[in-house]
Order: C-alpha cells, then structure tokens, then sequence
C-alpha cells in the first residue's frame, strides 16, 4: 500500500526552479534558462526548500518534492537495468535525507573515506552530476520511492 502526505504547493517559479535543477544543472544555468538573475532564482529555490519540510539541500528538497507530488516525477526506467551495489545503494536514501559523509558513515557503520568512495562511484553509476541529479536518476530507476521518503518525513 502506497501512504501518502499532503502535497506541498509550489509557486510556479519555486516548481520551475526546483525542476530545472533535478537535471543536474547549475543554479546560474537554471536562471538562465528561465530569464530571471540567479539571486532571483535562489529565492525561489529558498522558499521552495521552506515549504518541503524545511530542508536545506536541493537533493532532499527533490526526494520530497518527487514523493509528494509537488513536482513532476521522472519517468520511470526499468530498475533491471541498473547494477548498484549494496554499499552504494544504501546512500541514495541519506543523502535524500541531506547525510553528510560522516553521518552516513556513522551510521553505516562504515569508514567515512569509504563512504565517499562510494558516493563517487554512485555518481558515476547513475551518471548524474551532483547529489540532486542522483535523486532524480535514483528516482527514475526505483531505488529512491516515495514510500521510502514519506516514511521518514513522519
């Protein structure tokens, strides 16, 4: 059975901003792309981060933003189709949770050098640019689902 939270309202721009970084672009490119200065775009992002539960990283504000419904959710891939392994796998939902490498070694119960390798090499599996970019890829092949985020947001 799929739970479900309310869904977080975003002002066009907030959605706008948020979504165009879910690629992995750059704030800058972002404003950009949408014609506004990059200052104006980063109170967008601001404000957007404020409603999704208060988070302050672009990659939690996707999980949230993906698992409520309160941005378009990428299409699905077939998860067959990715190998990742444990050790990588099990960072994907702490770094939706905005972990940093020593709170996921922490608790991982693992050397915070190797939780940074396995971070890069995450990156690299899901080609994704930045951490917000391996929400978004991380979402497409399954790994990341809403269950999962709204069962810590509670």
């Amino acid at each position: 059975m799929t739970r479900t939270i309310a869904k977080v309202i975003l002002a066009p721009r907030e959605r706008q901003v948020l979504e165009g970084l879910a690629d992995g672009s750059m704030l800058a490119a972002v404003a950009q792309s949408l014609k506004i200065r990059e200052g104006t775009a980063a109170g967008y992002l601001k404000l957007a981060k404020r409603k999704l539960n208060g988070v302050s990283e672009t990659a939690a504000a996707l999980a949230i933003a993906y698992a409520t419904a309160s941005i378009d959710r990428p299409k699905l891939l077939d998860p067959a189709a990715l190998y990742l392994p444990r050790e990588q796998r099990d960072l994907v939902p702490l770094i939706a949770r905005e972990m940093t490498a020593m709170q996921m070694a922490t608790d991982l119960k693992r050397e915070v050098d190797v939780i940074r390798q396995n971070g890069r090499e995450l990156l690299a599996n899901l080609q994704a640019r930045n951490r917000a970019h391996a929400i978004t890829q991380a979402w497409k092949y399954q790994i990341l689902t809403a269950d999962q985020v709204i069962k810590w947001l509670r």
